[in-house]
């Protein structure tokens, strides 16, 4: 080896050298798209003309003279046997080496650059590096993002080793490599984006509504606006619409290839499921469509028979119906739809609540059970006053006070009186009245028809709750005038539950589950998990590097978010989507989401400032979590606590590794734009609400922090998992439709 020769890094000259091997785990495309099974080949074609997959590794403590103070950059190496090594065809990784010469004068390596000169991207899962010299042992580089061909992007790749730190306690030799890293993944602000694109951006919600095709399509801007606010989400670039510049034009009616970060995207796995059990509920819904074709009444169930049948596991039609079916859809698509998918054939799955008891969801107890354990656990409140008030503003909405009374509760409270049960904290209320009553004339301009309700119920020695009343309420129909007319409904004696009294109370509680239904998959799952930690998710890629503690900490909770957010403006929050046709607000949803996000606060959606808030807990330091709950028997609060202890212990002893005191809070660069940014851009609407933790001490980071994660993850699990098990008949199936129920006269519009 010459003394002299060059080394590639200067005229130093050249040091002893060494092999350190590497093994790359990677998935090729063609293991992933159905639609080019040619890229392996021709990604051998491009190695067999030298186009291969290059790696430099740059060193962590040695910069380069000629660079600046960027840390000096190895020679190439490239992977090898790509031509030669078979990989799964399927599915499945595969392995491959790579050999790269190292020198002292690189020092420890901290990143790598990696260059794809092939036709096809891949999936570059891990780089591990072996016998690294000098004692630093093996090195692990978890990569987890596509890599594209080298024309697509006017920047080099850069993936940082598993290590973690602060903006300050950065090796100078990485610092230029972390801080350009960011600014590639903001982009430029403008631009129709592209798959390879890596770019995370804010858009308000101007992509839902198609003014292009008439007005009745058209849908107001969400976002950026005093009357309609609304969390930000990640900006596509599209070009706006003809007939309004500020909304932006839609993809085919039947692309899912809407554009979010590739990295966020489902994996081939997930992606596969998604696909899968769309086509299942297709399927299921088709079933009953093909059904409803024969049926006199097409849009409305006859009886709860109807209901019943819908999880019966065969289509039988008539013979002498077939002609009449082929007129409506092609015989060949008809075998396709009734295959079997393992469930039986093409059937609804018959919901928990109702498979030992057809009837059981009609009891009061498990209307009342369901506050405390179903899909929507979270707007149950104690009632603090008789009777029930309003927020709503008195001057535009006038006097919104129930119209309930202590003779409607009495009878039915055990002994107990109003008062008594207000000082014991036993009587609790399930409201829904100043959410909906402003939206209500409007709402029942279309086929949807439905009241604003209040729901009291007690808090009985059992631990169940036994409903007392229930109060539905209109808007006063005369002109210029203001106010509601309500009607109070109470249980009927034991007796008369089979007779028209027992109706009217079953179909009363039938309006409170409309609501609730309707207001669970709009407010408390879509608006208060799905939309507003978009903008959390957005701020971290684009404030926090990937070295940095809290980006490590967040970015597992964040996992599908965007993919699963963009689908939903594509084909279920959008104008004439499948949120429009089956809740009950139908093209007004997402603008009544809108005026809800006003009151939104972030702190109030901690678990036990939650529960406080609601007062089904108290303060009580004698307690393992700080509170005591008022209802014992409430899964959602006992399990919710728990889980909340878990994160919050675990984000607590987290953040003080990395953060010794409030000092070192206040002067990460990273974190105070991650947390600028996050209330001025992505909730900008919200930007001057003085309830934003400032993000100077340690206890505000660890509490924002556990807030986050909780959303994301536990919060959204209890207003998500249980929908398949719990929503039963009344709620899921014939009254979470937008409702076209016959109301008697007592109850009727």
């Amino acid at each position: 080896m010459g003394k002299n020769s060059s080394n590639g890094y200067g005229d130093e000259p050249e040091l002893m050298k060494k092999m350190i091997t590497g093994t790359v785990v990677l998935m090729k495309k063609n293991v992933l798209d159905v639609n080019d099974f040619g890229a392996s080949f021709l990604d051998r074609v491009y190695e067999l003309f030298g186009k291969r997959v290059s790696i430099q590794l740059i060193s962590s403590t040695h910069c380069d003279p000629s660079n600046g103070v960027n840390g000096k950059i190895g020679k190439e190496a490239y992977i090898e046997d790509w031509v030669t090594k078979k990989t799964p065809v399927a599915a499945g990784e595969a392995s491959f080496s790579v050999t790269f010469e190292w020198e002292e004068s690189m020092g420890m390596p901290g990143a790598l650059m990696i260059k794809n000169h092939h036709h096809s991207q891949f999936y570059l899962k891990t780089v591990t590096l072996e016998n690294v010299p000098a004692g630093h042992g093996a090195i692990h580089f978890d990569c987890n993002s596509w890599v594209y061909p080298t024309h697509r992007y006017n920047y080099n790749r850069i993936f940082f080793a598993n290590k973690t730190y602060l903006p300050s306690t950065t090796p100078e030799p990485l610092r230029h490599y972390r801080e350009q890293e960011l600014v590639n993944l903001r982009g430029t602000g403008s631009g129709e984006l592209k798959e390879w694109d890596r770019v995370y951006d804010y858009a308000y919600y101007n992509d839902l509504g198609l003014p292009d095709k008439g007005q009745a399509k058209a849908r107001p801007v969400l976002g950026g606006n005093p009357k309609y606010p609304y969390p930000r989400r990640g900006r596509t670039g599209r070009k706006p619409t003809k007939k309004d510049p500020e909304s932006e034009s839609r993809l085919c009616p039947l692309s899912l290839d809407i554009y979010v970060p590739r990295d966020e995207r489902f994996t081939h796995i997930k992606f596969s499921d998604f696909l899968g059990y769309a086509a299942k509920s297709i399927g299921q819904v088709v079933r009953h469509e093909i059904k409803a074709i024969f049926d006199r009444t097409p849009n409305e169930f006859d009886s709860f028979n109807d209901v019943l049948k819908l999880y019966q596991s065969k289509l039988n039609l008539p013979k002498q119906k077939v002609g009449k079916l082929r007129k409506h859809f092609h015989l060949e698509l008809i075998k396709e739809l009734l295959r079997s998918d393992g469930e039986r054939h093409l059937k609804f799955p018959k919901p928990d609540v109702i498979n030992e008891n057809n009837t059981a969801w009609r009891t009061d107890e498990e209307f009342g059970r369901e506050m405390l354990a179903g899909v929507n656990p979270v707007v149950i409140r104690r009632l603090e006053e008789f009777p029930p008030a309003s927020k709503l503003d008195l001057a535009k909405y006038g006097n919104q006070t129930s119209s309930m009374t202590k003779e409607d509760l009495e009878p039915n409270m055990n002994g107990l009186t109003v008062e008594q049960a207000l000082d014991s904290k036993k009587l609790f209320i399930l409201d829904h009245h100043d959410a909906l009553m402003p939206y209500l004339k409007i709402i029942n301009t279309t086929a949807s028809k439905i009241y604003a309700t209040r729901t009291v119920l007690l808090l009985q020695d059992d631990g169940t709750l036994k409903p007392l009343a229930i109060e539905l309420s209109l808007p006063k129909t005369e002109p210029n005038s203001k106010g509601c007319t309500s009607e109070v409904y109470t249980p009927p004696c034991i007796s008369c539950e089979d007779d028209v009294e027992g109706t009217i109370w079953q179909l009363a509680k039938a309006y409170v589950a409309v609501n609730d239904s309707g207001y669970h998959q709009l407010i408390s799952h879509w608006l208060n998990t799905h939309a507003v930690i978009e903008p959390f998710i957005i701020a971290t890629n684009r404030q926090l590097s990937v070295l940095h503690p809290i980006h490590k900490l967040l970015k597992p909770h964040f996992r599908d978010t965007m993919n699963i957010n963009a689908l939903g403006r594509q084909i279920l929050i959008n104008a004439g989507g499948v949120l429009e046709m089956t809740v009950f607000p139908a093209e007004y949803s997402m603008e009544l989401s809108a005026v809800i996000y006003k009151n939104w606060v972030f702190t109030e959606q901690a678990l036990p400032a939650d529960l406080l808030k609601r007062g089904v807990a108290v303060k009580d330091a004698s307690q393992p979590h700080g509170l005591k709950l008022l209802i014992e028997d409430y899964p959602y609060a006992v399990d919710g606590l728990e889980i909340w202890s878990a994160i919050q212990t675990w984000v607590n002893d987290y953040c003080c590794v990395y953060y010794d005191s409030d000092e070192t809070v206040k002067v990460d660069s990273e974190l105070q734009s991650w947390w600028m940014e996050l209330r001025t851009e992505g909730h900008g609407d919200k930007k001057d609400e003085p309830w934003w933790p400032q993000m100077q001490t340690r206890a505000e980071l660890i509490e924002s922090c556990t807030t986050i994660i909780w959303v994301a993850s536990a919060l959204h699990a209890a207003v998500n998992f249980a929908v398949k098990d719990v929503y039963l008949k009344s709620r899921n199936t014939l009254f979470n439709t937008k409702p076209n129920l016959k109301p008697t006269s007592s109850l009727g519009f």
